[in-house]
């Protein structure tokens, strides 16, 4: 109990401290290191802690036991690009004209007057940097380094936009892996990446010990092409996919003891989560939803909700499970409140979930949050409710791909669908027609994100849409 107190009191003197900017003898707490690690499609049900009976996850599984385990969180889009710019900008993608998953023909990326979490940070003397998949425009004036990140190594967006993709290859030109804003190498050894990745990782946290520091590493792992390295290959009981899961729970493991090592454990929050559910069409090198209905690509629970984890000794109760609803959008709202850093002047979406991570009975910030689909606006979910507005979506048919190879989707339709998550996660019971006054309900908060950040199954333009940044 007292470590709940005191978990509590900390977080108080962060908000107090964070409104209090004219107070100049305001003593403002250590602002501890922030390390984001976002893998990509990963399944909600692919860790220990989560459930998978088979995946090896003991470093990812300590991380919950130390800190906090979400149960129903969500990215903002369950697509590549979408997702990442949420989670950089506090915003729907929606609202920043960041959409699907951007490819080496596209010519417009994340806008320099938006604000990335590297930016806020920066604002505070924070040394920023990414390692892995950038994904928010691979021109120069798009990239990490002209948006406050100090230094970058990675791919400038997936993985399998290479001339080796098994059905669109000849659509990709050689694939880039970039420093800071120099190619250094083509169609990379990726055998290697989650190594290197996080040896970058570990070296970033030895350079700057007496300095906060903000690092995302945004493993490419594991969206096909699935690759591990040679010195954690055939280890796990799940085949390749086990062990490239497996392999990404031994980065955390690195990072971990690497903060311990240098005494920076209680001075560092980390931060997991994936930016979207698991591919289904590739089988066998695709994740595990947990039982959630459908994946990536969808706004069933199986695409949106995903796994997160926090952990901040002395701050985060140990061992905290909450099952409040909240989003990828409520990152940079939430670090800015513990940072003391200014929000964006512009509007964001998200609100910060501070009182999430150190209080077991605190409420979710959201009336509601949207599940959109591109520009479709497909859902809403508010407390335990979600409804699904009628829509069309990608399922995959009965026989799904193999060793790397994906199936086929085929398109069906959804009607109007309400369903009560707390009894039904799996999305299976729908309620819309004994629930009429939920429905209307829930209906006033559609019309309000209609409004606001339009939906193009009604042809409605968004009064609060801002233009993403394009070549000139």
């Amino acid at each position: 109990m007292n470590r709940l107190c005191d978990s509590v009191a900390v977080a108080c003197m962060l908000f107090f401290a964070q409104n209090c900017a004219f107070g100049q003898e305001t003593k403002v707490p250590d602002r501890p290191n922030i390390i984001m690690i976002y893998v990509d499609d990963m399944g909600y049900g692919d860790l220990g802690c989560y459930g998978h009976p088979v995946y090896r996850t003991p470093h990812l599984d300590q991380l919950a036991r130390e800190g906090a385990r979400f149960t129903d969180f969500y990215v903002a889009q369950a697509v590549c690009s979408a997702s990442r710019a949420a989670l950089l900008t506090g915003c729907y993608p929606n609202r920043i004209g960041i959409l699907g998953a951007l490819g080496p023909k596209a010519e417009h990326g994340i806008s320099d007057k938006e604000v990335t979490l590297a930016q806020l940070l920066k604002s505070q003397n924070y040394h920023t940097a990414i390692y892995g998949k950038w994904h928010l425009g691979h021109h120069p004036a798009f990239l990490p380094t002209r948006h406050s990140f100090d230094e970058f190594y990675g791919l400038p967006y997936s993985n399998d936009m290479w001339p080796k993709h098994p059905t669109a290859g000849k659509n990709f030109p050689d694939l880039p892996l970039i420093e800071g804003e120099k190619t250094i190498a083509l169609n990379p050894d990726q055998t290697r990446l989650t190594t290197d990745l996080t040896t970058r990782t570990v070296d970033f946290i030895n350079r700057h010990q007496k300095e906060p520091f903000f690092i995302y590493l945004a493993q490419p792992m594991p969206h096909v092409p699935l690759h591990v390295s040679k010195e954690r290959a055939g280890k796990s009981a799940g085949g390749l996919y086990g062990d490239v899961i497996e392999e990404i729970d031994w980065s955390v493991g690195q990072i971990l003891n690497a903060l311990q090592r240098t005494g920076l454990s209680n001075k560092t929050l980390v931060l997991f989560a994936s930016d979207n559910g698991p591919w289904l069409s590739y089988g066998n090198h695709g994740g595990s939803s947990g039982g959630l209905r459908e994946g990536k690509g969808t706004t069933f629970e199986g695409g949106q909700r995903e796994p997160f984890i926090a952990r901040w000794p002395g701050v985060i109760p140990a061992g905290l499970v909450c099952h409040q609803p909240c989003m990828t959008i409520d990152i940079l709202p939430t670090i800015a409140q513990i940072t003391g850093a200014k929000l964006p002047a512009h509007k964001i979406d998200g609100k910060s979930i501070l009182a999430l991570l150190t209080k077991p009975d605190a409420p979710s910030p959201h009336e509601a949050l949207y599940y959109y689909w591109n520009r479709e606006l497909q859902a809403v979910r508010s407390g335990p409710w979600k409804l699904h507005l009628p829509h069309t979506y990608s399922s995959l048919k009965s026989i799904p791909g193999k060793d790397g190879t994906p199936g086929s989707y085929e398109q069906q339709r959804l009607p109007m669908s309400l369903y009560n998550l707390e009894n039904d996660p799996e999305e299976k019971a729908n309620l819309a027609d004994t629930e009429p006054a939920v429905v209307s309900r829930l209906m006033k908060y559609v019309e309000q994100a209609r409004q606001d950040l339009g939906d193009s199954l009604t042809k409605q333009n968004g009064s609060g849409v801002r233009e993403p940044g394009r070549l000139k």
